[in-house]
């Protein structure tokens, strides 16, 4: 097992720097050919953020491990909320002030609802896979128009713009990174599911739960890495956009790619426990985040506590379940 646990290991360190070099790469090309700052930063970085979700369930879904395609963007979604943004809050407390970032609350949310009634019937099947599709086409229309609509000072747009890889590439280089990338995100996915199907089966356990758990975490990293440097930096719409796209995408990108490429059967437990810890989180969030009864938006650090607790049960539950399986 030792062997495996190296792969994952290695697979995942090549995955975020690959997605890194390929966001760097799409960004200074698409710079290049004249695309706007934020159009960049809403549609460009923000699929490259969920780019090693996409290419690992993508590469589990036809190898036959929709378990692992399935839990990734599923436990994905868990992570960047419960451990990411708990994590972040505990450090420096959250507050809302971006008018884009209220009006992607309720996307976020009703993406949730459309995964949960798609799910409901226990399969994920090639239609499942085509909604969520459309589902994405909107959104991406959606984010251009915003973008392109003029944001004034909005404290996300200003953000993004800030953050926006500057690393000055000729076309040549740029397209050059961004086919790199690409091949290298395949190649690391490859190998991180290689060795997490080799983990799955030397401990005894699905290959759900390997997605769930360390391949969500491995693949949240960039996100995890992204949210802490903004809070930092006093960015806090930011640390919070950060998630909120990538959650997004997760569902309208990564979540189709096992109902297109290997549908069938969605397990009880999935609904049960981990769609509904899912929905649970985003819920969460967007009560948090868009405030209500007169409280502005905010992640204080008990509620950042709160949702860290909320990620450790939820992953008691998940173990605890597992061994008794």
């Amino acid at each position: 097992m030792a062997l495996h646990i190296f792969a994952v290991v290695a697979g995942l360190i090549l995955l975020v720097w690959s997605a890194d070099r390929f966001i760097a790469g799409a960004a200074a090309l698409a710079r290049i050919i004249g695309v706007s700052p934020l159009v960049i930063g809403l549609t460009v970085v923000a699929l490259g953020t969920s780019a090693p979700e996409m290419f690992v369930s993508g590469l589990a879904a036809l190898q036959d491990q929709p378990g692992l395609s399935i839990g990734n963007a599923i436990g994905s979604n868990i992570t960047n909320i419960g451990l990411i943004l708990g994590i972040t809050a505990l450090v420096t407390p959250l507050a809302v002030q971006s008018r884009i970032l209220r009006r992607e609350l309720p996307i976020a949310a009703a993406l949730v609802l459309l995964t949960v009634g798609l799910l409901w019937d226990g399969d994920l099947d090639v239609l499942d896979g085509v909604i969520l599709l459309i589902g994405l086409a909107a959104l991406l229309v959606w984010l251009y128009r915003t973008a392109t609509a003029g944001t004034g000072d909005d404290a996300l747009a200003s953000e993004i713009v800030e953050e926006l890889p500057k690393e000055a590439m000729s076309r040549p280089q740029a397209i050059t990174w961004t086919v790199a990338g690409l091949v290298l995100l395949a190649g690391s996915a490859q190998v991180l599911v290689w060795g997490a199907v080799g983990v799955a089966e030397a401990l005894g356990v699905p290959d759900l739960i390997i997605g769930l758990t360390i391949v969500a975490l491995g693949t949240s990293l960039p996100e995890l890495a992204a949210s802490l440097a903004g809070a930092l930096k006093g960015e806090h719409d930011l640390a919070i956009g950060n998630v909120l796209g990538s959650n997004m995408f997760n569902l309208a990108v990564v979540l189709p790619l096992p109902g297109l490429l290997a549908p069938g059967a969605v397990l009880p437990e999935v609904l049960n426990r981990d769609v509904l810890a899912m929905a649970l989180f985003t819920f969460a969030l967007f009560a948090l985040a868009a405030g209500w009864a007169g409280r502005a938006g905010r992640i204080n650090r008990f509620e950042g506590a709160a949702l860290l607790l909320g990620f450790a049960v939820y992953e008691f539950i998940l173990i605890k379940t597992t061994l008794a399986a």
